[in-house]
């Protein structure tokens, strides 16, 4: 069990009636949160990465089967994720900020960074004997926005900022969640934005393997509603034929 899979059962256990939402009454996986006979918990990939993230989520997101943070979590080893307060700070967000091993930065549209803040523009500076720590400020976008102004703790922190791209690199990239509506189709899903923040940081591969993951979730999630389908029909055959090329492992050949 990750990072985003505890903080949902600690989330749960603090709650005093069921959260409710769209699909509430379908039996779900405890652990990728789609419907049962839908899961994909024995594709989900085992792989090495650099980069380590760290995830606010603000109060009930983690509750959301629809959330694509805890993707991030499926794939990168070094993921950490907590529910964001205004009042209280966590003191083990300081603990890993301040860890010398790691080099915090967060992911936020530079046009919200101020005139003062460190800003890594499309590109990426660590320092020698660091690993990028990617913080992503994971709810709707007023949500993040909150999190970003009333976070003191963050203040100081270097912002990365990115134009998102096509995998062609022609033209800006639209967002492919259909689960939920945004204000418009340039706002990326989280799981998208860290796909992003992996090619920025040189490891292409996993920002292309968390794309398709991206993709076997959403199609595998939208089977379980009662909606149209709007998914990649072969995103499963895609997700696979990519790991068998890249030589990467999936939970079901550890249980095989």
């Amino acid at each position: 069990m990750h990072a985003v899979q505890k903080l949902h059962q600690y989330r749960k256990s603090l709650s005093t009636t069921t959260y409710k939402s769209r699909g509430q009454r379908v039996i779900r996986c405890e652990l990728c949160r789609l419907a049962k006979q839908f899961c994909i918990c024995e594709l989900a990939p085992k792989v090495n990465s650099n980069a380590g993230f760290l995830l606010l989520m603000y109060d009930t997101e983690v509750l959301k089967p629809s959330n694509t943070g805890k993707l991030i979590a499926d794939l990168i080893p070094d993921s950490f994720a907590f529910l964001w307060s205004r009042t209280e700070v966590n003191p083990e967000i300081i603990a890993i900020l301040d860890d010398p091993m790691w080099q915090p930065m967060i992911v936020f549209p530079k046009d919200y960074a101020g005139e003062n803040r460190e800003i890594y523009d499309n590109e990426l500076t660590v320092a020698s004997g660091k690993r990028p720590l990617f913080i992503m400020l994971d709810g709707s976008w007023r949500e993040a926005k909150k999190m970003f102004r009333r976070s003191p703790y963050l203040q100081n922190l270097p912002v990365v900022s990115f134009t998102p791209k096509a995998p062609d690199n022609t033209e800006e990239l639209s967002s492919r969640y259909q689960i939920r509506l945004a204000a418009n189709n340039t706002e990326l899903a989280t799981a998208e934005v860290a796909a992003q923040i992996l090619s920025l940081a040189g490891e292409q591969v996993n920002a292309d393997l968390l794309d398709l993951w991206f993709d076997v979730f959403s199609y595998q999630y939208q089977k379980g509603v009662c909606q149209q389908n709007k998914a990649n029909p072969n995103a499963v055959a895609e997700y696979t034929e990519f790991t068998k090329l890249h030589g990467i492992v999936l939970t079901k050949d550890n249980n095989s």
